[in-house]
């Protein structure tokens, strides 16, 4: 079987990879020396008579074999730069470093440069870092001294005498940091207490007039709902029917706005709102306890008989204090077919009607419900219901004899 000159040449070049022909570069003689021992076995077997003589055309794919491995031979010795491990050395040093006959002096030179700058850069950066930390440690040591000058010096009166405590006779340190702790308490309570201990003066006594319950409101979306397009911007929208449930509410109850919203927000809006002056009172956050991060309305500082009042709020964290005092309304969102306001008049109406002694018991009841005010409404209509059937039956009895026969005498 004979082979064609290129596909010789086509695995002596898929031989020709870095790593085979830094073998054949180290192995030269040894190869050389094989390669010339074959040449003489051969001219001995070409003078042998009794062997046959090698077919024409293996010839011509020797000597091109022969001639490939002599040239690349020559150009490995020569320092060819088209093909061999010389060609190939600056892409294996490039991806094997290791493999590389030299290391490049310019690009060492380099690599350790940019290592010194980077050293020299993170070595700047941590002495900023410790600059920065020992300017934020120093003042908040400056800023520590001085609260503790500030909040605990003692108190003066007009005249700049000192005012004697109950730290006066202490050491001076311990009267500065114990005072300014009590300061720091005294802020907290600020925050977390209402501002006094009773949010409502006392009621009214003859020959005023003081209504028998107490309503107690949240202003928002219950009253009002925060609303913005883009023609008007920021404002209030009023809540269908608040104009007629405040009138209403007056006549029977002591309305109270008690809301966490600050009262440079609350008094414009409600003297907007109620320019008629039904409402009596208006309580903001400062009366609020802030409790576990909830402004908290505690009704104990509300200066007022519990089993008579009435709050009407959609947020229960609000009025965890006092839940059986609580009526929860669905919170309003600015929709202009809402009616609850509505029903509510009916619902309160009822409890000042009927004089209930203690709202407690009719609100725990309707606390059990998802929407009370529908519950409410569910209740009338049976109640109207039952009051009519007992009409009818009432109509449909049996009149007396007496009646009868009189009817029949007068022709009636």
């Amino acid at each position: 079987m004979t082979m064609a000159p290129a596909t010789v040449l086509q695995m002596l070049r898929s031989l020709s990879t870095p790593h085979i022909l830094t073998r054949i570069h180290q192995h030269r003689a040894l190869g050389n020396h094989h390669h010339n021992q074959l040449h003489r076995a051969a001219s001995r077997l070409s003078h042998s008579t009794s062997l046959p003589v090698a077919p024409p055309s293996l010839s011509p794919i020797l000597h091109t074999a022969r001639g490939y491995s002599s040239s690349s031979t020559a150009k490995q010795e020569t320092g060819g730069a088209t093909e061999g491990p010389a060609a190939n050395a600056p892409l294996l040093a490039k991806l094997f470093p290791q493999t590389a006959p030299e290391v490049d002096s310019t690009a060492e030179q380099e690599r350790q440069k940019r290592e010194e700058e980077e050293a020299k850069e993170n070595e700047r950066a941590w002495k900023r870092m410790k600059l920065g930390f020992a300017i934020f440690g120093g003042g908040g040591v400056v800023a520590g001294l001085w609260a503790v000058y500030e909040f605990g010096k003692p108190e003066v009166d007009p005249n700049g005498q000192t005012i004697e405590d109950e730290f006066t006779h202490k050491p001076l340190v311990q009267q500065y940091v114990q005072r300014m702790w009590k300061s720091i308490h005294y802020y907290q309570r600020m925050i977390q207490e209402p501002s006094r201990a009773k949010l409502l003066p006392d009621p009214l006594k003859p020959p005023y007039v003081q209504p028998r319950y107490t309503l107690v409101l949240e202003m928002k979306d219950v009253l009002v709902h925060p609303d913005w397009t883009y023609q008007t911007g920021w404002r209030f929208k009023k809540r269908p029917g608040v104009d007629h449930f405040l009138a209403e509410c007056a006549k029977e109850f002591e309305i109270v706005v008690f809301t966490a919203e600050q009262g440079m927000t609350v008094f414009p809006i409600l003297d907007a709102l109620d320019p008629n002056g039904y409402i009596m009172y208006r309580l903001v956050r400062d009366a609020t306890h802030f409790v576990d991060g909830h402004h908290v309305k505690n009704l104990d500082n509300l200066n007022r008989d519990l089993k008579k009042v009435i709050v009407i709020d959609w947020d229960a964290n609000a009025t965890k204090m006092h839940p059986d005092n609580t009526f929860g309304l669905a919170r309003w969102h600015g929709n202009d077919d809402d009616g609850q306001l509505l029903d509510l008049i009916a619902f309160l109406k009822i409890i000042a009607q009927n004089n209930v002694d203690d709202v407690r018991e009719v609100l725990h009841y309707y606390r059990q419900f998802d929407d009370p005010i529908n519950q409410f409404r569910n209740n009338q209509r049976k109640l109207a219901e039952q009051m009519q059937e007992a009409e009818r039956i009432e109509q449909s009895k049996t009149k007396p004899m007496v009646k009868q026969w009189s009817r029949n005498i007068l022709g009636r």
